[in-house]
Parts: structure tokens; C-alpha cells; sequence
């Protein structure tokens, strides 16, 4: 990697942030929930860790040896190793979530994550109250954080099951119009144009229901995210929704919006055709694809 960070044919800084964060870093923090989870001793670990980041820091930016840490990490771009783990941590915990009904794991939870899985003999459930304040490990962490996890996941939705889904299905009735980043003037205007023609069109159909989703999100974490759909059939609105999506991500809010507008629209009469006007095509993207991410319970609905 010395050889790769030469200053005068080595990497540029981008691609050796890259290369960290895609080779070394994965492989460091390997199998790291045995050792990480609350009340876990692993101080000399972290130190280690810290150790390890500041020289890829000093690496990537090419810093001075007496630069400050912190410094390093914010002009390289890399979040502090124990706010890394924290965050794998508390996704790891929620993944939990997104296993079928018969996963060996959950018969060690407690009673209310069993579901289909038979209770194993040392399960959660068959320790005492002061047996489970003593026990510290990844499960026990995994079964105290289950709770707070509000989403719903079917990890075998027949939705989702190979030749049934609906992009196998029925993809060439399903058309995403993604025109990619307009940074030229002369292709913003094309890209008008065009979209005032497709809204021409649509107005003069009189079997088709065109829909504008958007979604808002908050600048502090105290409220909650916002989704919001407006339905037109011809030149006249008729309909117009808005949902608290909770405290998401700008993806899922968008995602929420899509299937608010999808829903609607599907109950109209004579609707054999839905435009729908968004600006984030990655979500409407998702919104066809009922595999196990954030928000497949929207997918699922608009499947």
C-alpha cells in the first residue's frame, strides 16, 4: 500500500479512501459482534482499531505524522472507528428482524421474537429476571433492541419469490424515464420540453392517471418526515394525500409517497395506465423490487 500511495504515481486520495474502506476496513472488523456489544471489555481492541485508521488517515491525506486524529479523519472522510462500530452494531441488531420465521436464531430470543421457530432448552425465555442482568453477548444485546424496531419484514413474501415477481412478470409494462444529472443549460431545457410533452399527452388520455409525489424531510430529529401524493385524471385534480412517514430516510419517504399515489390511483375505474412524477428514481426503482431493504413493506403494497 506504500507503493500505491506514492505522491508522484501512487492513488489519488479518493481511490485510496476507497480502497480502505472496501479491503482493509471489512477485514479488520470481521466477526467483530463476538467481541463488541454492551458492557463488552474491549478497550485494547478499539485502541488497536484506532491505531490502524489513523495510519491509513495519515496515509490517504498525507499528513503530517503530529496531525491531530480527528483532523485526519474529517479531511479523509472517515467516520471515528467506535462511531463505525456503533453504527454496525445497532444494524446488526435490527437485521435480526429481516429472518424467516424458522431461523435457529430466534428460538434462543425471548417468547415474543419466537414466531415459527421451536424454544431452544437455553433460550432467553428460560432464564430467571436476575440470570438476565447478569448475561452480557451479542444476543442478549439483539433481543433488548428488537423492540424498538417498528417495520415490518417478510422475508418470504410470495411477491418476492423468483418468476412471480412483478419485474419478471410484467417488465415491459413497467418503463423508468431516468434522464441522469443535468448539468448543461441546453439539456435542462430539452429535458423541459420533453417532460411538458409526456404531460400533454397524458392529459388528453382519458384512461390514465398521472400522479406528483414528493416527500419533506425535517432539519432537526425531533419531527417526523413527511410524504405527499397529488392524483389528476385529464386536467382536473382529484385527489391529494399527505402521510406522516416517521423518522426515515429521504429514500423511504419518497418510497411511501409512490405507494401512497400507486394505491389510489389502482382504485380508479378505468385506470389502465399511471404516470408517476418523481424526483428520485432510485425510489421508484425500489418501489417495484419486494426483496428484504428499508421499506419493503411499501414494495409489497405497490406490487
Amino acid at each position: 500500500m506504500k507503493m500505491l500511495g506514492s505522491s508522484t504515481r501512487g492513488l489519488p486520495p479518493k481511490e485510496k479512501r476507497l480502497l480502505y474502506r472496501s479491503c482493509v476496513l471489512p477485514i479488520a472488523t470481521y466477526g467483530y459482534r463476538l467481541g463488541y456489544y454492551e458492557g463488552a471489555r474491549c478497550k485494547k481492541a478499539l485502541s488497536l482499531l484506532r491505531t490502524m485508521q489513523r495510519k491509513a488517515g495519515l496515509w490517504i491525506t498525507g499528513a503530517f505524522s503530529t496531525s491531530p486524529t480527528g483532523g485526519i479523519e474529517s479531511l479523509a472522510g472517515l467516520i471515528p472507528v467506535h462511531l463505525h462500530l456503533q453504527k454496525m452494531a445497532g444494524r446488526a441488531n435490527f437485521r435480526a428482524a429481516t429472518l424467516s420465521d424458522t431461523h435457529p436464531l430466534r428460538s434462543i430470543l425471548s417468547q415474543g421474537h419466537y414466531k415459527g421457530a421451536q424454544p431452544h432448552p437455553c433460550a432467553i425465555s428460560q432464564m430467571s429476571e436476575a440470570f438476565r442482568r447478569k448475561v452480557k453477548g451479542t444476543v442478549m444485546e439483539i433481543d433488548r433492541h428488537l423492540p424498538e424496531l417498528t417495520e415490518l419484514f417478510e422475508p418470504v413474501a410470495s411477491e418476492a419469490r423468483p418468476g412471480t415477481r412483478l419485474m419478471d412478470r410484467f417488465s415491459d409494462q413497467v418503463i423508468f424515464d431516468d434522464c441522469g444529472p443535468l448539468l448543461e443549460q441546453d439539456a435542462l431545457e430539452a429535458r423541459e420540453r420533453d417532460l411538458s410533452t409526456i404531460l400533454r399527452n397524458v392529459r388528453l388520455s382519458d384512461d390514465t392517471v398521472y400522479c406528483s409525489v414528493d416527500a419533506s424531510l425535517p432539519d432537526n430529529a425531533q419531527h417526523q418526515a413527511v410524504s405527499a401524493a397529488i392524483l389528476y385524471w385529464e386536467l382536473e385534480e382529484f385527489n391529494r394525500v399527505h402521510h406522516v412517514a416517521g423518522r426515515v430516510t429521504a429514500p423511504d419517504a419518497e418510497l411511501f409517497a409512490i405507494r401512497s399515489a400507486i394505491t389510489l390511483a389502482t382504485q380508479q375505474d378505468n385506470c389502465e395506465k399511471i404516470y408517476i412524477f418523481t424526483d428520485s428514481i432510485a425510489s421508484a426503482r425500489r418501489a417495484v423490487d419486494p426483496s428484504l431493504h428499508s421499506g419493503q413493506g411499501h414494495s409489497l403494497a405497490v406490487c
